[in-house]
Formats: C-alpha cells, sequence, structure tokens
C-alpha cells in the first residue's frame, strides 16, 4: 500500500498516457502540461486508454519512484464523473477508483 504524506499534492493527467513512458517521458509531460518540476515532491497520476493501468510518479529525498498498477478486472473511473467542475489549480480529489479515495489536494491537467 502507498502511504502518502498529508499536504501532498496530486496532480492527474486526464489526456490519455502512453503507458510505454518511462520516467524520463512521464517527468517531461509534467513540465510540458502542468508546468510543474517533477522533482517538487507531489504525485503524478497517469492512466492508460483502457483506464485499467495507471502509474503514478514520485520523486522522494534523492530520486523518483515510479509506481505501475495493473487493474486484473474493472477499470479505473474517470475523474469528471465524480465532481461537478474541474478547477485546474485545486480540486478536492474524487475517488478514481470505487475503493479508492486519494484524500489530497488534486490538480488535473
Amino acid at each position: 500500500m502507498l502511504n502518502l504524506a498529508s499536504g501532498i499534492k496530486i496532480y492527474v493527467y486526464t489526456p490519455v498516457a502512453d503507458m510505454r513512458k518511462g520516467i524520463n517521458g512521464l517527468s517531461g509531460i509534467v513540465r510540458d502540461e502542468f508546468q510543474s518540476d517533477p522533482a517538487d515532491g507531489s504525485l503524478f497520476v497517469f492512466i492508460n486508454r483502457r483506464r485499467d493501468r495507471m502509474k503514478l510518479l514520485h520523486f522522494e529525498a534523492d530520486g523518483f519512484w515510479m509506481y505501475y498498477r495493473v487493474l486484473e478486472a474493472g477499470t479505473f473511473e474517470t475523474l469528471a464523473a465524480k465532481i461537478d467542475h474541474v478547477d485546474r489549480r485545486a480540486v478536492e480529489a474524487a475517488p478514481i477508483r470505487s475503493q479508492t479515495d486519494l484524500g489530497h489536494d488534486c490538480v488535473v491537467a
């Protein structure tokens, strides 16, 4: 289980993400799309077209972590289905899977 520090910012990349990308490719998306530093300690979320795979990019202490989740059944829900409006700067995190509640500030791009 992934434990996140309270107050961590979570950025969700809403376009379809290419799951072939590694740390360098996803860091490029963070810099280009979020105009953010991928090493600032935030958590960046990327989901594939079928919505059954998710990658998380996170910098901690002295290096990057990249988590990869593949669902055997079901899909991750879209954020748009869970929230009434999207404020690109800060929206309250909505569950992106029925059993998953991020519970942190979340920014959507």
